[in-house]
């Protein structure tokens, strides 16, 4: 029975008092993101299974071990999403985007869902930021994805940010590359762990991205693909580096980033915190030009990047910087008795549809309680309204943030309350300057 009352590890609730700040940053990034030409693309949040077979890899911790798949009652595999890029190109596909204007770009916020051990910045529910730029590929194009990326890192205040970025190159260059890991993990497959055994023939790749302490040791001397990147994506790669430096962005380049997806060509990158231990990515993305071949659609090159939302918001915790706030109440109406309840509620409806917060009793409370309940709200303003306010049609607003009390006319009541909260607003300010 206590189950119920508890939410399924790995998720979280967020409370009214922390969705304001995560609407406000939510709200940034789209806000930043439509300045580059992204606009908002909403998917469903479960696809095929198929989808992610296909686009993710069979062969990564996604698929092998943290996917939610379950058949549905017409005994279709149904896939709860684990990434959103995925389900993103499969309605780009399924709607013609991709013979559309290129470049098409676009934008989305969004829970995934991964079964993994739950940890500070990772959940088994969790939200992702992320933009698709589809049908580009040239290297501005890149630099322009990770500038976006810089930037709503910047506009949300996080500091102690750090870029690094890799070429994990094309289908051609990696044969060499595959085969030169091969010769290496070979000399130690019997300490790899069984998942990265099974790898080691499929795909040698995938074994940099192991979590096991053991793989990640022997990893750690493995060859590395920037040095086996064909003539173009060489290339390709110092024209991103150029972009960046034009551009005045930092970055180091790590040529140990693989990211966790199959899809991923060329560039990759990450923006790493150093604020909340294990989980230091706050931002990954990367190129993936045979994503839409590969998905039945026809060769059209993409990148993009997801950024996660709790990671990003822990962060932010973590370096306390200050997020808005949602704005108190304007004004608490105390009705006493039924004539003024109904006045009351005339006057809330006016109110709100001139753009304030007007709160009134809900609980048949006595005048002590709703005074006590109004300060509890931090109402800036509040007015009793009894048989004489509604007989006289004058009222008192009182300002709760020093006692200081104004008489109004209940039938201007919307300019007058309009006028002190700009006259309080302008106080704050001053004394603040001073």
């Amino acid at each position: 029975m206590a189950e119920i009352n508890r939410a399924v590890k790995g998720t979280n609730d967020i409370l009214p008092e922390e969705s304001y700040s995560l609407r406000f940053v939510e709200q940034k990034m789209l806000e930043t993101a439509s300045k580059f030409g992204f606009r908002e693309i909403r998917v469903p949040v479960f696809e095929h299974t198929e989808v992610f077979l296909r686009s993710v890899g069979d062969t990564t911790d996604v698929v092998q071990k943290e996917m939610y798949t379950f058949n549905d009652k017409g005994g279709r595999s149904i896939t709860l999403r684990p990434e959103l890029t995925a389900g993103v190109i499969r309605s780009a596909i399924e709607h013609g985007l991709v013979h559309g204007a290129l470049p098409v770009k676009v934008c989305y916020v969004g829970g995934c869902y991964r079964y993994e051990k739950p940890q500070a910045g990772r959940l088994r529910e969790f939200h992702q930021f992320g933009v698709e730029c589809i049908g580009a590929s040239s290297p501005v194009a890149d630099a322009e994805v990770i500038a976006l990326a810089k930037q709503i890192l910047d506009g949300v205040g996080i500091q102690n940010i750090s870029l690094a970025i890799n070429s994990i190159g094309c289908p051609e260059c990696r044969k060499a590359y595959h085969a030169a890991l091969k010769n290496y993990f070979a000399q130690h497959l019997d300490k790899l762990c069984d998942t990265c055994r099974d790898r080691f023939a499929r795909n040698p790749m995938r074994i940099l991205d192991c979590k096991s302490p053991v793989c990640r040791e022997i990893a750690a001397n493995a060859p590395v693909v920037i040095d086996y990147l064909c003539e173009d994506c060489a290339d390709h790669f110092k024209e991103v580096q150029a972009q960046l430096q034009a551009a005045g962005i930092d970055y180091t380049v790590d040529p140990h980033i693989v990211r966790g997806l199959d899809y991923y060509t060329r560039t990759v990158f990450e923006f790493i915190s150093g604020d909340i231990g294990a989980q230091s990515t706050v931002c990954g993305g990367g190129r993936y030009d045979g994503l839409i071949a590969g998905m039945g659609g026809p060769q059209v090159p993409s990148l993009g990047f997801g950024m996660g939302i709790e990671r990003l918001m822990l962060t932010l915790q973590n370096q306390h910087i200050a997020l808005p706030k949602a704005p108190a109440c304007d004004l608490y109406i105390a009705a006493m008795g039924e004539a003024a309840s109904r006045r009351t509620a005339a006057l809330c409806y006016q109110l709100r549809s001139d753009g304030f917060e007007v709160q009134t009793d809900l609980c048949n409370k006595g005048l002590k309680a709703q005074m006590k309940y109004a300060d509890k709200i931090g109402a800036a303003f509040t007015l009793v309204l009894g048989d004489n306010e509604i007989a006289s049609g004058v009222g008192v607003l009182k300002r709760m943030q020093d006692g200081e009390t104004t008489e109004v006319s209940l039938d201007a009541l919307s300019e007058q309350l309009l006028q002190l909260k700009n006259e309080t607003a302008l106080a704050d300010l001053t004394e603040a300057i001073l």
